[in-house]
Protein backbone atom coordinates (compact mmCIF):
# COMPACT_ATOMS: atom_id res chain seq x y z
CA UNK A 1 0.00 0.00 0.00
CA UNK A 2 2.07 3.08 -1.12
CA UNK A 3 1.31 6.33 0.54
CA UNK A 4 -1.06 8.70 -0.90
CA UNK A 5 0.25 12.18 -2.25
CA UNK A 6 -1.49 14.65 -1.37
CA UNK A 7 -2.81 16.42 -5.31
CA UNK A 8 -1.82 19.52 -5.73
CA UNK A 9 -4.03 22.67 -3.66
CA UNK A 10 -4.88 19.61 -1.25
CA UNK A 11 -5.37 21.59 2.53
CA UNK A 12 -2.97 20.63 5.15
CA UNK A 13 -6.16 21.06 7.01
CA UNK A 14 -7.98 18.03 6.10
CA UNK A 15 -4.85 15.80 7.76
CA UNK A 16 -5.76 16.45 11.54
CA UNK A 17 -9.24 15.47 11.51
CA UNK A 18 -8.13 12.09 9.38
CA UNK A 19 -5.86 11.40 12.62
CA UNK A 20 -8.93 12.27 14.86
CA UNK A 21 -10.89 9.80 13.65
CA UNK A 22 -8.16 6.98 14.51
CA UNK A 23 -7.03 8.69 17.91
CA UNK A 24 -10.79 9.53 18.69
CA UNK A 25 -11.31 5.86 18.32
CA UNK A 26 -8.52 4.38 20.02
CA UNK A 27 -8.71 6.68 23.08
CA UNK A 28 -11.31 4.34 23.95
CA UNK A 29 -8.89 3.05 26.25
CA UNK A 30 -9.01 5.43 28.63
CA UNK A 31 -12.59 4.52 29.15
CA UNK A 32 -11.77 1.05 30.47
CA UNK A 33 -12.21 1.82 34.27
CA UNK A 34 -16.16 2.05 33.45
CA UNK A 35 -15.93 -1.71 32.40
CA UNK A 36 -14.27 -2.47 35.75
CA UNK A 37 -17.09 -2.81 38.47
CA UNK A 38 -18.86 -4.49 35.97
CA UNK A 39 -16.40 -7.26 34.80
CA UNK A 40 -15.50 -7.84 38.90
CA UNK A 41 -18.92 -8.83 39.59
CA UNK A 42 -19.95 -10.56 36.52
CA UNK A 43 -16.78 -12.86 36.30
CA UNK A 44 -15.36 -12.84 40.02
CA UNK A 45 -12.16 -10.66 39.65
CA UNK A 46 -10.24 -8.52 42.07
CA UNK A 47 -9.21 -4.79 40.99
CA UNK A 48 -5.68 -5.92 39.94
CA UNK A 49 -6.91 -8.80 37.89
CA UNK A 50 -9.64 -6.49 35.78
CA UNK A 51 -6.70 -3.92 34.87
CA UNK A 52 -5.07 -7.02 33.17
CA UNK A 53 -6.86 -5.93 30.15
CA UNK A 54 -5.44 -2.49 30.27
CA UNK A 55 -2.44 -3.20 31.32
CA UNK A 56 -1.60 -5.35 28.75
CA UNK A 57 -3.07 -3.32 25.91
CA UNK A 58 -0.69 -0.23 27.49
CA UNK A 59 2.48 -2.79 27.07
CA UNK A 60 1.05 -3.98 23.85
CA UNK A 61 0.96 -0.27 22.26
CA UNK A 62 4.57 0.53 23.67
CA UNK A 63 5.67 -2.68 21.90
CA UNK A 64 3.85 -2.59 18.49
CA UNK A 65 4.91 1.09 18.03
CA UNK A 66 8.77 0.53 19.06
CA UNK A 67 8.65 -2.16 16.31
CA UNK A 68 6.55 -0.61 13.90
CA UNK A 69 7.68 2.57 13.82
CA UNK A 70 9.88 2.00 11.28
CA UNK A 71 7.31 0.32 8.69
CA UNK A 72 5.13 3.42 8.98
CA UNK A 73 7.68 5.73 7.94
CA UNK A 74 8.45 2.88 4.92
CA UNK A 75 4.28 2.40 4.59
CA UNK A 76 2.97 5.62 5.13
CA UNK A 77 -0.38 6.83 7.28
CA UNK A 78 -2.50 4.74 5.11
CA UNK A 79 -1.11 1.31 5.70
CA UNK A 80 -0.83 1.95 9.18
CA UNK A 81 -4.53 3.36 10.13
CA UNK A 82 -5.94 0.16 8.11
CA UNK A 83 -3.36 -2.07 10.06
CA UNK A 84 -4.79 -0.23 13.18
CA UNK A 85 -8.75 -0.48 12.57
CA UNK A 86 -8.28 -4.39 11.60
CA UNK A 87 -6.27 -5.12 15.27
CA UNK A 88 -8.44 -2.54 17.46
CA UNK A 89 -12.19 -3.93 15.61
CA UNK A 90 -11.13 -7.35 15.99
CA UNK A 91 -9.51 -7.11 19.67
CA UNK A 92 -13.28 -5.68 20.55
CA UNK A 93 -14.94 -8.91 18.70
CA UNK A 94 -12.68 -11.32 20.44
CA UNK A 95 -13.01 -9.69 23.82
CA UNK A 96 -17.01 -9.77 22.95
CA UNK A 97 -16.99 -13.10 22.77
CA UNK A 98 -14.86 -13.73 25.79
CA UNK A 99 -17.47 -12.22 28.04
CA UNK A 100 -20.27 -14.35 26.37
CA UNK A 101 -18.76 -17.59 27.17
CA UNK A 102 -17.48 -15.87 30.66
CA UNK A 103 -13.85 -16.99 29.59
CA UNK A 104 -11.91 -13.87 30.97
CA UNK A 105 -8.75 -14.72 29.33
CA UNK A 106 -10.01 -13.84 25.60
CA UNK A 107 -11.12 -10.67 27.02
CA UNK A 108 -7.44 -10.23 27.67
CA UNK A 109 -6.32 -12.11 24.71
CA UNK A 110 -8.53 -9.55 22.44
CA UNK A 111 -8.82 -6.47 24.49
CA UNK A 112 -5.48 -6.50 25.53
CA UNK A 113 -3.17 -8.54 22.81
CA UNK A 114 -4.84 -7.90 19.92
CA UNK A 115 -6.42 -4.89 20.27
CA UNK A 116 -3.25 -3.33 21.97
CA UNK A 117 -1.74 -4.08 18.65
CA UNK A 118 -3.97 -1.29 16.87
CA UNK A 119 -3.59 0.68 19.80
CA UNK A 120 0.00 1.21 19.12
CA UNK A 121 0.07 1.39 15.11
CA UNK A 122 -3.23 3.64 15.39
CA UNK A 123 -1.11 5.99 18.21
CA UNK A 124 2.04 6.47 15.75
CA UNK A 125 0.61 6.49 12.12
CA UNK A 126 -0.09 9.98 12.06
CA UNK A 127 2.64 11.81 13.94
CA UNK A 128 5.31 11.98 11.09
CA UNK A 129 2.76 13.07 8.77
CA UNK A 130 1.63 16.06 11.08
CA UNK A 131 4.88 16.83 11.51
CA UNK A 132 5.90 17.42 7.76
CA UNK A 133 2.65 19.17 7.24
CA UNK A 134 2.97 21.35 9.80
CA UNK A 135 7.02 22.00 10.09
CA UNK A 136 6.40 25.54 11.55
CA UNK A 137 3.71 24.56 14.57
CA UNK A 138 4.83 20.86 15.62
CA UNK A 139 3.82 21.19 18.91
CA UNK A 140 0.45 22.32 17.47
CA UNK A 141 -0.14 19.84 14.84
CA UNK A 142 0.51 16.77 17.08
CA UNK A 143 -1.27 18.05 19.82
CA UNK A 144 -4.61 18.00 17.49
CA UNK A 145 -4.05 14.51 16.33
CA UNK A 146 -2.96 13.25 20.06
CA UNK A 147 -5.53 15.55 21.23
CA UNK A 148 -7.87 12.76 20.21
CA UNK A 149 -6.56 9.95 22.17
CA UNK A 150 -7.12 12.37 25.07
CA UNK A 151 -10.84 12.65 23.85
CA UNK A 152 -12.10 9.34 23.23
CA UNK A 153 -12.60 8.69 26.65
CA UNK A 154 -14.85 11.55 26.51
CA UNK A 155 -17.46 9.84 24.03
CA UNK A 156 -16.66 6.07 25.39
CA UNK A 157 -16.91 6.52 28.88
CA UNK A 158 -20.86 7.62 28.85
CA UNK A 159 -21.91 5.96 25.71
CA UNK A 160 -20.11 2.49 27.67
CA UNK A 161 -21.99 3.43 30.91
CA UNK A 162 -25.36 3.75 28.74
CA UNK A 163 -24.94 0.83 26.87
CA UNK A 164 -24.26 -1.18 30.34
CA UNK A 165 -27.65 0.60 32.09
CA UNK A 166 -29.23 -0.76 28.67
CA UNK A 167 -28.03 -4.34 28.04
CA UNK A 168 -27.29 -4.67 31.77
CA UNK A 169 -23.89 -5.23 33.54
CA UNK A 170 -24.32 -9.10 33.52
CA UNK A 171 -21.67 -10.85 31.18
CA UNK A 172 -23.82 -10.49 28.01
CA UNK A 173 -24.43 -6.93 28.30
CA UNK A 174 -20.90 -6.78 28.60
CA UNK A 175 -20.60 -8.87 25.56
CA UNK A 176 -23.21 -6.81 23.40
CA UNK A 177 -21.80 -3.62 24.55
CA UNK A 178 -18.03 -4.47 22.83
CA UNK A 179 -19.73 -6.06 19.79
CA UNK A 180 -21.60 -2.64 19.56
CA UNK A 181 -17.79 -0.58 20.16
CA UNK A 182 -15.86 -2.85 17.71
CA UNK A 183 -18.01 -2.33 14.98
CA UNK A 184 -18.90 1.37 14.92
CA UNK A 185 -15.15 2.03 15.53
CA UNK A 186 -14.60 0.18 12.66
CA UNK A 187 -16.72 2.31 10.49
CA UNK A 188 -14.97 5.78 12.41
CA UNK A 189 -11.81 4.80 11.80
CA UNK A 190 -12.08 3.96 7.61
CA UNK A 191 -13.15 7.82 8.00
CA UNK A 192 -8.93 8.31 8.54
CA UNK A 193 -7.93 5.24 6.10
CA UNK A 194 -9.75 7.57 2.92
CA UNK A 195 -8.86 10.77 4.01
CA UNK A 196 -5.04 10.60 4.97
CA UNK A 197 -2.62 12.16 2.91
CA UNK A 198 1.13 12.73 3.15
CA UNK A 199 2.72 15.96 1.79
CA UNK A 200 4.06 16.44 -1.88
CA UNK A 201 7.16 16.32 -2.36
CA UNK A 202 8.30 20.16 -4.24
CA UNK A 203 10.15 19.88 -7.68
CA UNK A 204 13.76 20.54 -6.73
CA UNK A 205 16.22 21.49 -9.14
CA UNK A 206 19.68 19.40 -8.78
CA UNK A 207 22.01 22.04 -8.69
CA UNK A 208 19.73 23.59 -5.87
CA UNK A 209 19.59 19.68 -3.92
CA UNK A 210 22.32 21.18 -1.51
CA UNK A 211 20.31 23.50 -0.29
CA UNK A 212 16.80 21.71 -0.25
CA UNK A 213 18.90 19.53 2.24
CA UNK A 214 17.48 19.34 6.12
CA UNK A 215 19.41 22.34 7.66
CA UNK A 216 18.52 21.16 11.34
CA UNK A 217 20.69 18.22 13.10
CA UNK A 218 19.20 14.76 11.69
CA UNK A 219 19.74 11.69 13.63
CA UNK A 220 18.59 8.47 12.43
CA UNK A 221 16.23 5.96 14.69
CA UNK A 222 18.99 3.60 15.71
CA UNK A 223 21.66 6.44 16.55
CA UNK A 224 19.17 8.14 18.61
CA UNK A 225 18.79 5.15 21.31
CA UNK A 226 22.45 5.25 21.64
CA UNK A 227 22.00 8.96 23.23
CA UNK A 228 21.64 9.51 26.55
CA UNK A 229 19.07 12.24 25.76
CA UNK A 230 16.73 9.42 24.47
CA UNK A 231 16.90 7.48 27.29
CA UNK A 232 16.33 10.63 29.91
CA UNK A 233 13.07 11.10 27.41
CA UNK A 234 12.27 8.19 28.39
CA UNK A 235 12.65 8.45 31.76
CA UNK A 236 10.78 11.51 32.00
CA UNK A 237 7.93 10.40 29.93
CA UNK A 238 7.48 7.21 31.51
CA UNK A 239 7.71 8.89 34.83
CA UNK A 240 4.89 11.28 33.31
CA UNK A 241 2.43 8.91 32.36
CA UNK A 242 2.81 6.35 35.28
CA UNK A 243 1.43 9.53 37.76
CA UNK A 244 -1.50 9.98 35.16
CA UNK A 245 -2.70 6.89 34.12
CA UNK A 246 -2.36 5.73 37.77
CA UNK A 247 -5.44 7.88 38.48
CA UNK A 248 -6.96 6.84 35.02
CA UNK A 249 -7.00 3.58 35.18
CA UNK A 250 -8.94 3.46 38.22
CA UNK A 251 -10.47 6.81 38.11
CA UNK A 252 -14.62 5.72 38.79
CA UNK A 253 -13.97 2.95 42.02
CA UNK A 254 -11.22 5.62 42.99
CA UNK A 255 -13.52 8.67 43.40
CA UNK A 256 -16.21 6.29 44.83
CA UNK A 257 -13.56 4.82 47.47
CA UNK A 258 -12.56 8.37 48.49
CA UNK A 259 -15.68 9.80 49.26
CA UNK A 260 -17.54 6.60 50.35
CA UNK A 261 -17.47 7.40 54.24
CA UNK A 262 -18.46 10.91 54.04
CA UNK A 263 -21.64 12.43 53.47
CA UNK A 264 -21.13 13.28 49.61
CA UNK A 265 -21.13 10.07 48.29
CA UNK A 266 -20.11 9.23 44.83
CA UNK A 267 -22.54 6.77 42.58
CA UNK A 268 -21.80 5.01 39.43
CA UNK A 269 -23.18 7.43 37.23
CA UNK A 270 -21.64 10.25 38.91
CA UNK A 271 -18.24 8.27 38.28
CA UNK A 272 -18.43 7.49 35.16
CA UNK A 273 -19.40 11.33 34.56
CA UNK A 274 -15.74 12.48 36.38
CA UNK A 275 -14.17 9.34 33.88
CA UNK A 276 -15.41 12.02 31.29
CA UNK A 277 -14.22 15.03 32.80
CA UNK A 278 -10.78 13.47 33.15
CA UNK A 279 -10.94 12.78 29.34
CA UNK A 280 -12.04 16.25 28.83
CA UNK A 281 -8.86 17.63 30.50
CA UNK A 282 -6.61 14.63 28.95
CA UNK A 283 -7.98 15.91 25.54
CA UNK A 284 -7.51 19.81 26.23
CA UNK A 285 -4.06 19.70 27.86
CA UNK A 286 -3.12 17.47 24.71
CA UNK A 287 -3.58 20.72 22.38
CA UNK A 288 -3.32 23.68 25.23
CA UNK A 289 0.15 22.47 26.86
CA UNK A 290 1.41 21.58 23.92
CA UNK A 291 0.60 24.51 21.71
CA UNK A 292 2.04 26.38 24.78
CA UNK A 293 5.61 24.39 24.52
CA UNK A 294 6.23 26.35 21.02
CA UNK A 295 6.04 29.31 22.69
CA UNK A 296 7.68 28.70 25.87
CA UNK A 297 10.12 25.87 24.76
CA UNK A 298 9.54 21.48 25.58
CA UNK A 299 12.10 21.62 28.77
CA UNK A 300 9.93 24.50 30.51
CA UNK A 301 6.61 22.71 29.75
CA UNK A 302 7.83 19.61 31.32
CA UNK A 303 9.34 21.64 34.02
CA UNK A 304 5.53 22.33 34.54
CA UNK A 305 4.30 18.89 33.76
CA UNK A 306 6.44 17.02 36.63
CA UNK A 307 7.02 19.78 39.16
CA UNK A 308 3.35 21.40 39.36
CA UNK A 309 1.92 17.49 39.09
CA UNK A 310 3.51 16.68 42.26
CA UNK A 311 1.77 19.12 43.76
CA UNK A 312 -1.30 18.60 42.64
CA UNK A 313 -0.36 14.12 44.04
CA UNK A 314 0.35 16.16 47.46
CA UNK A 315 -2.95 18.07 47.76
CA UNK A 316 -5.23 15.07 46.84
CA UNK A 317 -2.49 12.79 49.59
CA UNK A 318 -3.24 15.44 52.30
CA UNK A 319 -6.96 16.81 51.59
CA UNK A 320 -8.63 15.24 48.61
CA UNK A 321 -11.60 13.53 50.99
CA UNK A 322 -12.52 16.68 52.81
CA UNK A 323 -13.09 18.47 49.55
CA UNK A 324 -14.73 17.05 46.54
CA UNK A 325 -13.93 20.11 44.47
CA UNK A 326 -10.40 19.75 45.27
CA UNK A 327 -9.67 16.61 44.18
CA UNK A 328 -11.79 17.07 41.43
CA UNK A 329 -9.55 20.16 40.34
CA UNK A 330 -6.75 18.38 41.14
CA UNK A 331 -6.91 14.88 39.34
CA UNK A 332 -8.33 17.59 36.21
CA UNK A 333 -4.75 18.76 36.29
CA UNK A 334 -2.84 16.07 36.60
CA UNK A 335 -4.32 14.33 33.79
CA UNK A 336 -4.04 17.64 31.84
CA UNK A 337 -0.26 17.37 32.25
CA UNK A 338 -0.65 13.55 31.40
CA UNK A 339 -2.10 14.27 27.69
CA UNK A 340 0.38 17.26 27.42
CA UNK A 341 3.49 14.88 27.68
CA UNK A 342 2.45 13.20 25.11
CA UNK A 343 1.23 15.48 22.76
CA UNK A 344 4.69 17.73 23.77
CA UNK A 345 7.16 14.16 22.95
CA UNK A 346 6.92 14.08 19.26
CA UNK A 347 8.05 18.13 18.83
CA UNK A 348 10.63 17.10 21.59
CA UNK A 349 12.09 14.64 19.36
CA UNK A 350 11.96 16.23 16.82
CA UNK A 351 14.19 19.47 18.57
CA UNK A 352 16.70 17.30 19.58
CA UNK A 353 16.78 14.52 16.73
CA UNK A 354 15.45 16.33 13.70
CA UNK A 355 12.55 14.99 11.63
CA UNK A 356 14.36 12.44 9.65
CA UNK A 357 13.19 9.59 11.25
CA UNK A 358 11.12 10.76 14.25
CA UNK A 359 8.42 8.99 13.45
CA UNK A 360 10.55 5.45 14.41
CA UNK A 361 12.00 7.55 17.14
CA UNK A 362 8.66 8.38 18.48
CA UNK A 363 7.32 4.37 18.14
CA UNK A 364 10.39 3.27 20.09
CA UNK A 365 10.36 5.60 22.83
CA UNK A 366 6.54 4.42 23.37
CA UNK A 367 8.24 1.68 24.98
CA UNK A 368 8.41 4.03 28.62
CA UNK A 369 4.23 4.13 27.75
CA UNK A 370 4.81 0.19 28.00
CA UNK A 371 6.53 0.18 31.19
CA UNK A 372 3.97 2.89 32.78
CA UNK A 373 0.92 1.13 31.72
CA UNK A 374 2.39 -1.42 34.11
CA UNK A 375 3.54 0.32 36.71
CA UNK A 376 0.62 2.73 37.11
CA UNK A 377 -2.10 0.36 37.59
CA UNK A 378 0.27 -2.37 39.27
CA UNK A 379 0.80 0.34 41.97
CA UNK A 380 -2.57 1.76 42.67
CA UNK A 381 -4.68 -1.22 42.08
CA UNK A 382 -1.95 -4.12 44.03
CA UNK A 383 -1.49 -1.60 46.72
CA UNK A 384 -5.40 -0.48 47.35
CA UNK A 385 -5.94 -4.71 47.70
CA UNK A 386 -3.30 -5.24 50.33
CA UNK A 387 -4.81 -2.32 52.28
CA UNK A 388 -8.68 -3.60 51.85
CA UNK A 389 -6.95 -6.82 53.22
CA UNK A 390 -5.84 -5.28 56.02
CA UNK A 391 -9.19 -3.48 56.70
CA UNK A 392 -8.41 -0.06 55.55
CA UNK A 393 -11.19 1.70 53.47
CA UNK A 394 -12.23 5.20 51.82
CA UNK A 395 -9.11 7.12 50.73
CA UNK A 396 -6.43 5.15 53.29
CA UNK A 397 -6.86 2.56 50.24
CA UNK A 398 -4.24 4.84 48.07
CA UNK A 399 -2.12 7.43 50.40
CA UNK A 400 1.34 4.93 50.06
CA UNK A 401 0.01 4.89 46.08
CA UNK A 402 0.04 8.70 45.98
CA UNK A 403 3.57 9.24 47.54
CA UNK A 404 5.08 6.36 45.66
CA UNK A 405 3.93 8.77 42.55
CA UNK A 406 5.19 12.20 44.50
CA UNK A 407 8.77 10.73 44.60
CA UNK A 408 8.33 9.40 40.26
CA UNK A 409 7.59 12.55 38.99
CA UNK A 410 10.59 14.43 40.88
CA UNK A 411 12.72 11.77 39.83
CA UNK A 412 11.31 12.76 36.47
CA UNK A 413 11.87 16.05 36.83
CA UNK A 414 15.59 15.60 37.55
CA UNK A 415 15.68 13.85 33.88
CA UNK A 416 14.11 16.51 32.29
CA UNK A 417 17.05 18.95 33.66
CA UNK A 418 19.91 16.54 32.52
CA UNK A 419 18.53 16.74 28.43
CA UNK A 420 21.40 18.82 26.38
CA UNK A 421 21.22 18.89 22.86
CA UNK A 422 22.25 15.80 20.62
CA UNK A 423 26.55 15.82 20.51
CA UNK A 424 27.58 15.81 16.78
CA UNK A 425 28.87 12.72 16.43
CA UNK A 426 25.30 11.12 16.42
CA UNK A 427 24.31 13.45 13.66
CA UNK A 428 23.85 12.08 10.23
CA UNK A 429 26.72 13.60 8.00
CA UNK A 430 25.51 16.30 5.94
CA UNK A 431 26.11 14.52 1.99
CA UNK A 432 24.07 11.18 3.68
CA UNK A 433 21.32 13.46 4.90
CA UNK A 434 21.32 15.17 1.30
CA UNK A 435 21.24 11.95 -0.56
CA UNK A 436 18.49 10.65 1.71
CA UNK A 437 16.14 13.68 0.81
CA UNK A 438 16.33 12.81 -2.19
CA UNK A 439 15.99 8.98 -1.89
CA UNK A 440 12.62 10.52 -0.38
CA UNK A 441 11.12 12.97 -3.09
CA UNK A 442 12.37 9.84 -5.65
CA UNK A 443 10.41 7.28 -3.82
CA UNK A 444 7.41 9.89 -3.53
CA UNK A 445 7.50 11.04 -7.22
CA UNK A 446 7.53 7.03 -8.45
CA UNK A 447 4.43 6.72 -6.03
CA UNK A 448 2.63 9.38 -7.30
Amino acid sequence: MSPPIAPPGWSRWLVPPAALSVHLSIGQAYAWSVFKPPLESALGLSGTQSALPFQLAIVMLGLSAAFGGTLVERRGPRWAMTVALCCFSSGFLLSALGAATEQYWLIVLGYGFVGGIGLGIGYISPVSTLIKWFPDRPGMATGIAIMGFGGGALIASPWSARMLESFGADSSGIAAAFLVHGLAYAVFMALGVLLVRVPQAEPVARDDRAASAPTRPQVTAGQAIRTPQFWLLWIVLCTNVTAGIGILEKAAPMIMDFFAETETTVSATAAAGFVALLSAANMAGRIGWSTTSDLIGRKNIYRVYLGVGALMYACIALFGDSSKPLFVLCALVILSFYGGGFATIPAYLKDLFGTHQVGAIHGRLLTAWSTAGVLGPLIVNWIADRQEEAGRTGASLYGLSFVIMIGLLAVGFVANELVRPVHPRHHIPAPRARQEAADVERQQSESA
